[in-house]
């Protein structure tokens, strides 16, 4: 017969078996085949963070700080990410044709020079002004364009960010706290993996699956589920 897999909220008085060296997979990033086992979670973490660092470098992939937790990040190929950006450009509303340049400014002198997932007002400032006079409208512009946001803590800093992403991110907080909640009205906290996955979330856009990984990688839940 056929052993039933549950889910559950990782308990300090019940315990359960698991790999330390084994990280589930994350829907955005790509991972080499060798690095995942049968069940879906990654074997080898420091050799994912090698490839996503070389990717990086290689400017394959740019890496983003998401504002949904203290460690959230999103991993996005850089031809995407800036066709993302090509398509809300198109749609500003700018007066001159020296507004619009800021963009291309961006493109040319930041987004492939700068890999980190921040950037202080006077560096961005120093790298669009190698194209021409950057005025604080330039800045503006690109704030509300989605392409930068300011950190909350330190004003002169900014995280580089994902445009219209705005919709995703609210559904990945409640497709949390939904499927957290699935499991907290149950009795022992515990649900078949099974029927769980097939439920339908209210107000996520993502798929059940892909926030039984989230939250396994974050620890919410246990890592030995598998999932596949």
């Amino acid at each position: 017969m056929k052993k039933k897999r549950t889910v559950s909220e990782p308990s300090t008085s019940r315990k359960r078996p698991r790999d330390e060296d084994s990280e589930p997979g994350s829907e955005p990033k790509p991972v080499p085949e060798n690095t995942i086992d049968h069940s879906g979670n990654i074997k080898d973490r420091t050799q994912v963070d090698k490839e996503l660092e070389s990717l990086r470098r290689d400017r394959v992939l740019r890496i983003f700080k998401l504002n949904t937790g203290q460690d959230d990040h999103a991993v996005m190929f850089m031809d995407d990410y800036l066709n993302q950006t090509e398509h809300v450009v198109k749609r500003m509303e700018v007066k001159t044709q020296d507004d619009l340049m800021v963009f291309e400014w961006f493109k040319t002198h930041v987004i492939h020079s700068k890999l980190d997932t921040s950037i202080g007002h006077q560096e961005l400032s120093s790298l669009l002004s190698l194209w021409g006079k950057v005025k604080e409208e330039h800045i503006s512009l690109l704030i509300n364009a989605g392409i930068i946001i300011r950190q909350l803590i330190d004003q002169n800093m900014y995280w580089f960010a994902i445009p219209n992403i705005g919709s995703v991110l609210k559904g990945l907080s409640h497709g949390r706290n939904e499927v957290m909640s699935f499991l907290n009205r149950r009795k022992y906290k515990e649900m078949m993996l099974a029927p769980l996955e097939k439920k339908c979330l209210r107000f996520s856009p993502l798929v059940m699956r892909f926030h039984l990984r989230d939250l396994i990688g974050s620890g919410s839940l246990p890592r030995d589920i598998g999932i596949s």
